[in-house]
């Protein structure tokens, strides 16, 4: 994965929204940590949903939530 295509998509994962459940439509990163902990017992989903929930658990964990809120701000979706 390249540089460009890193940042594509961590800009995609800051404007990604939960396409279902209880916190449907929320960004990932409004999504309360318990939240993404009971995934990673449970098993997170297949695919790109799932990865960008186990990312944005490591994320959360680490309290660098402001840099993906940074994002929403300085990369706009269209």
């Amino acid at each position: 994965m390249d540089l460009d295509t890193q940042k594509e998509a961590l800009v995609e994962m800051a404007h990604y929204r939960m396409p279902f459940g209880k916190y449907k439509d929320r960004y990932l990163v409004d999504l309360p940590l318990p939240y993404l902990v009971w995934f990673s017992q449970k098993g997170f989903p297949e695919g790109k949903l799932g990865r960008y929930l186990e990312t944005m658990l490591s994320i959360k964990d680490n309290g660098l939530e402001p840099i993906v809120r940074k994002l929403q701000k300085e990369f706009p979706k269209d």
